[in-house]
């Protein structure tokens, strides 16, 4: 019941990876706790049961459900970055591999401990510049990058890299987190490999760690299947179930949030204290014209640039009451954090941004907290 080709992504968000239509079959999946299966066969990676570190059916329903978003194939894992290394054991030995280089820290620093120990080659792109991209990807095999980027929110332009990398033989890993499946699939813009950190919005309560990663082409998803077994980066099946109950909701939620976060963005790009808003749905963002293109919506995180400066970006952490100061996103309450707070972030990211991820809560309850806030800087 799940592939009629006509239904929306909101609507296969809540019936795909559900059991068989069937009389006296359950609406909801349950959850599968074992370790092993009962098995007679000879068995390989790909067979359903066997051993828990192989297959879970659990896995399967919340595979089958993103995969029915992206367009693709989906491999869940224990986490996002998780699924970041297995992403990149996609890329040759010796092979040069491109990075955005405001890409999240830890991608980063996993990319350059990888390249230090002369696993690939390594170079850092602007990807807000495409011809600079383009222009690189000339002896490139991969180009891995987020869209829109974190925590700078640049829109790299999928359409014209799609169309380059196929021209020159590279693949691109795009990493969809923010954007989610519901505003963008990047595999319609000619991504090999689609990954998401699941805890972020698929999951979206805050209370499950996973990773996930979407192709079409089979040969990648053998490799990352063999390398998520060998390495034992598997999710937990009630982890799965935690973050297929969540996916359910991710229309309503999105919506929600991103409604949310174009207003705080108008108003904020309008507030004294701000020197700088990063929202690609501003016409006035760098990234507008691409986003719109590209893209079915903008989203629900910001950044914005205090006037003062570093320490006035901290003081404003301080002084909100509703916002949390935490990091991750895409939860249904809304999370404040000065990102160069954490070490390895990329020089890139200015000492004075704050990085927005926004919630449920009432629009106008989240603009008074920070305008109260903003005021007594």
């Amino acid at each position: 019941m799940n592939d009629n080709p006509q239904w929306s992504r909101e609507t296969r968000a809540v019936i795909a990876g559900r059991p068989t239509r069937q009389a006296g079959a359950p609406v909801s999946p349950s959850v599968e706790l074992t370790s092993t299966y009962l098995s007679w066969e000879s068995f390989g990676a790909t067979d359903p049961g066997v051993y828990g570190r192989m297959n879970n059916a659990t896995w399967r329903d919340l595979e089958e459900a993103v995969g029915a978003l992206e367009g693709g194939t989906a491999l869940c894992f224990a986490s996002g970055m998780a699924a970041g290394a297995a992403l990149f054991q996609l890329v040759p030995a010796g092979g040069r591999l491109l990075m955005a280089d405001s890409s999240y820290g830890s991608m980063l620093s996993l990319a350059d401990t990888l390249a230090t120990a002369g696993r690939f080659r390594l170079t850092l792109v602007n990807v807000g510049d495409t011809d600079a991209v383009v222009s690189a990807m000339t002896d490139a095999d991969w180009l891995v990058l987020e869209s829109p980027t974190n925590p700078l929110m640049q829109v790299p332009d999928l359409t014209t890299l799609g169309a380059a990398a196929k021209r020159l033989g590279v693949r691109i890993g795009v990493d969809n987190t923010f954007a989610t499946p519901l505003l963008q699939n990047p595999l319609d813009f000619g991504a090999s490999v689609v990954m998401h950190s699941g805890t972020k919005y698929l999951a979206g309560h805050s209370d499950v760690v996973l990773g996930v990663l979407v192709s079409n082409e089979a040969h990648l998803l053998d490799q990352l299947r063999g390398y998520r077994g060998l390495h034992g980066a598997i999710l937990g099946p009630m982890e799965a179930w935690l973050a297929l109950r969540g996916l359910r909701t991710l229309g309503v939620r999105l919506e929600r949030q991103q409604a949310t976060a174009g207003v705080l963005a108008e108003r904020l790009h309008a507030h004294p204290a701000i020197s700088k808003v990063r929202y690609p749905g501003l016409p006035s963002d760098p990234g507008h014209a691409v986003a719109k293109a590209q893209m079915r919506g903008f989203g629900g995180m910001l950044s914005i640039e205090l006037a003062g400066g570093r320490h006035v970006a901290e003081e404003l952490v301080q002084r909100v009451r509703l916002w949390l100061p935490a990091t991750s996103l895409g939860g249904v309450e809304s999370l404040i954090e000065r990102r160069r707070r954490i070490p390895g972030e990329p020089a890139t990211v200015p000492e004075n941004l704050i990085r927005l991820s926004v919630g449920l809560e009432s629009v106008e309850d989240l603009w008074r907290d920070l305008e109260q806030a903003l005021g007594r800087l």
